[in-house]
């Protein structure tokens, strides 16, 4: 998959995500669901577990960046 592809894709969080954490998020990829590493889009951001989420920028092979989906 490329880099272009993963961006936009929606995803929810299994781990919660912010400063100083290494978070989780499963997304539908690839006609299944796959678990990725996540950290903040907004450095400052904490995202708790079972946010709806959106990523933002993708590291191969197993890295996301992500921002919250909707505003809570």
């Amino acid at each position: 998959m490329d880099d272009a592809s993963m961006v936009g894709l929606m995803g929810r969080v299994t781990g919660a995500v912010g400063p100083g954490l290494v978070g989780e998020v499963i997304v539908r990829v690839r006609g299944g669901a796959e678990h990725f590493l996540a950290y903040p889009a907004t450095p400052k951001e904490r995202i708790e577990r079972g946010t709806v989420v959106m990523v933002v920028e993708y590291l191969p092979p197993r890295t996301v960046y992500v921002s919250a989906a909707y505003d809570a």
